[in-house]
C-alpha cells in the first residue's frame, strides 16, 4: 500500500505576481496598437477612469489569488506532481528518473522577498517546469529532496538528507570578467559599427533623424550586450557536492544551477583570438597561460555554460570532474595540405584527436573552438563528402549526440575517415558498455 501524498501550495506572495496577467494583457494590447489605445484614452472621463481601476485591481487580485488556490504541488514515490489550472486544469508529472537539472532561480524582486523559483528539467521536454515561488530555504530543501530521490534514496532518506554539503572548485573574479568581455570580438564589433555607420550615414543623407534613428540603437545594443553579460555572469563561482557540480552566478538575478553527472554529452573549450595572451588570477587558481570559456551540451537541458572564463589549466581541471577519466588532448592532427583547396587558409584552423576516452574534433582559426565527446555519448557517425572534397581524396567525419548536437572532424584524409568511421563505432559500443549509469550522485 502507497504512503499518503501530501499536496502543498506555493508561497503566499506568489498571487501578487500572478495578479499582473490581467494588467499584462492591457499592456500589450496598447503596445501593439498605440494610436487606438490612444484614441480610447482620451475619450475616458475622469470617473470612467476610476470606476474602471476600482473595477480592474479587484479582479486582478482576485485572479492571482485564485490561479495561487488552486496550484498545488506533491513529490510522490515515483514523480513530482503539479497541478495548476483555474478554468482549465493541467497536471504536469515529472519522473525524478527523468530529471536533468534542478535550479533555484532568484530574481531580484524575489530576493528581497525571500523567495525564490523551483525550475525542473527533464528529458524529453522542451520547456522546463517551474513552481514559482516558494520561501528560499523551501526551494533548496526541495531541491535537495528531489536530488536524492532521483538518485535512488528511499522517500524517508531522502528528506532527511537535506542539501549536499558543496566544496568551491573555481571563482570568477569581477576584474577577470570585465577584461575578458572588453577583449571579446562580438563587443568590439559592435562597437566598431556604432563610431562608423553613424558618420557614414551623415555623409550619405545629412540627416540628423537618419544618424539618431541608426546610431543610438547600435550604440545601446554594444552597451546592452556587455553590460548583460557581466550582470549575467557576475560572481560565477562553481563548485563540488555529491550530486554534480553547483554553479551559482548573478548580480541581480541570482541563480543556482546543478550540471547532472554522466549527463553531458559534450563540452567543448572556446578560445577567442584576444584571450590567448592572458589569464585571470582568481581566488581558486593563480595558473597563468590562455583564457577559455568551457561550454556543456546535456541532454534535454538548456545549461550550457560551466565557465565563462578561466586559465586555461583551471578549465581542464574542471572537466576532469565533469568527465571523469577524460583528460584534453595535449596535441591535435590538422588536415592534409590538399584540404586548402577545399577551404583556403581556414584549413588550418581544424585538428582531429581520439584517445581512449574521448572524440576531441577543433575548428575555428580566429576563434577556436575544441569540442570533446566521451565515446560512450556518441549515437552515431557519419561520413560525408562533396565531390571537390572526393576529388582531393578529403572527408568529414560527423558524431552525434544523445543532445541532438554534432561534432565535426572536417577535412580528413578520405582513407584516414573510413578507418576512423568503423574503429568510432566500436569505440561507442565499447564506451556505453563500461560507462558508470546516468543517475544522480552515482
Amino acid at each position: 500500500m502507497g504512503r499518503e501524498v501530501t499536496e502543498r501550495r506555493l508561497h503566499p506572495v506568489t498571487p501578487l505576481r500572478r495578479a499582473w496577467a490581467p494588467v499584462a494583457v492591457l499592456m500589450g494590447w496598447a503596445v501593439h496598437d498605440p494610436d487606438q489605445a490612444h484614441e480610447q484614452l482620451t475619450r475616458l472621463t475622469t470617473v470612467t477612469l476610476l470606476t474602471g481601476l476600482a473595477i480592474l485591481v479587484p479582479a486582478a487580485s482576485l485572479y492571482g489569488f485564485l490561479s495561487w488556490w488552486f496550484t498545488h504541488y506533491a513529490v510522490t514515490d515515483t514523480e513530482l506532481r503539479i497541478r495548476t489550472g483555474l478554468l482549465f486544469r493541467r497536471t504536469a508529472h515529472i519522473r525524478l528518473d527523468r530529471l536533468q537539472a534542478v535550479d533555484v532561480t532568484q530574481p531580484l524582486l524575489a530576493r528581497v522577498a525571500g523567495v525564490a523559483k523551483l525550475r525542473l528539467d527533464a528529458i524529453g521536454t522542451d520547456e522546463k517546469d517551474e513552481l514559482a515561488y516558494l520561501s528560499e530555504g523551501e526551494a533548496r530543501a526541495l531541491r535537495a529532496e528531489l536530488l536524492a530521490r532521483a538518485a535512488g534514496f528511499a522517500p524517508e532518506t531522502a528528506r532527511e538528507m537535506g542539501e549536499a554539503p558543496v566544496r568551491p572548485l573555481l571563482h570568477v573574479p569581477p576584474r577577470a570578467l570585465v577584461v575578458s568581455l572588453l577583449l571579446t570580438g562580438t563587443t568590439w564589433g559592435s562597437l566598431l559599427a556604432a563610431l562608423v555607420v553613424p558618420p557614414l550615414l551623415w555623409f550619405v543623407t545629412h540627416s540628423l533623424w537618419s544618424v539618431l534613428v541608426i546610431g543610438l540603437p547600435l550604440a545601446g545594443g554594444a552597451a546592452t550586450r556587455t553590460v548583460g553579460q557581466f550582470v549575467r555572469f557576475y560572481d560565477w563561482t562553481v563548485g563540488e557536492s555529491p550530486d554534480g557540480l553547483r554553479i551559482d552566478h548573478g548580480l541581480l538575478d541570482r541563480a543556482h544551477e546543478t550540471v547532472p553527472p554522466g549527463r553531458v554529452q559534450t563540452v567543448r573549450i572556446v578560445e577567442p583570438l584576444l584571450w590567448r595572451w592572458g589569464s585571470p588570477r582568481s581566488n581558486a587558481a593563480e595558473s597563468g597561460g590562455r583564457w577559455v570559456r568551457v561550454e556543456l551540451d546535456v541532454a534535454g537541458s538548456s545549461n550550457s555554460v560551466l565557465v565563462p572564463v578561466a586559465p586555461r589549466a583551471a578549465a581542464e581541471s574542471l572537466i576532469t570532474r565533469i568527465l571523469p577519466g577524460v583528460s584534453v588532448p595535449a596535441a591535435l592532427t590538422r588536415p592534409p595540405r590538399r584540404a586548402g583547396w577545399c577551404v583556403p587558409l581556414w584549413w588550418r584552423g581544424h585538428g582531429l584527436a581520439v584517445t581512449d576516452t574521448v572524440f576531441a574534433a577543433r575548428h575555428g582559426l580566429l576563434r577556436r573552438t575544441l569540442a570533446l565527446v566521451p565515446h560512450a555519448k556518441v549515437q552515431s557517425v557519419r561520413l560525408t563528402r562533396g565531390p571537390w572534397a572526393r576529388f582531393k581524396r578529403v572527408a568529414d567525419v560527423h558524431v552525434d549526440t544523445g543532445a541532438n548536437k554534432t561534432v565535426t572532424a572536417r577535412l580528413r584524409d578520405a582513407r584516414e575517415a573510413a578507418d576512423l568511421l568503423y574503429a568510432q563505432a566500436d569505440r561507442s559500443r565499447t564506451g556505453r558498455r563500461d560507462a558508470r549509469p546516468d543517475r544522480w550522485m552515482a
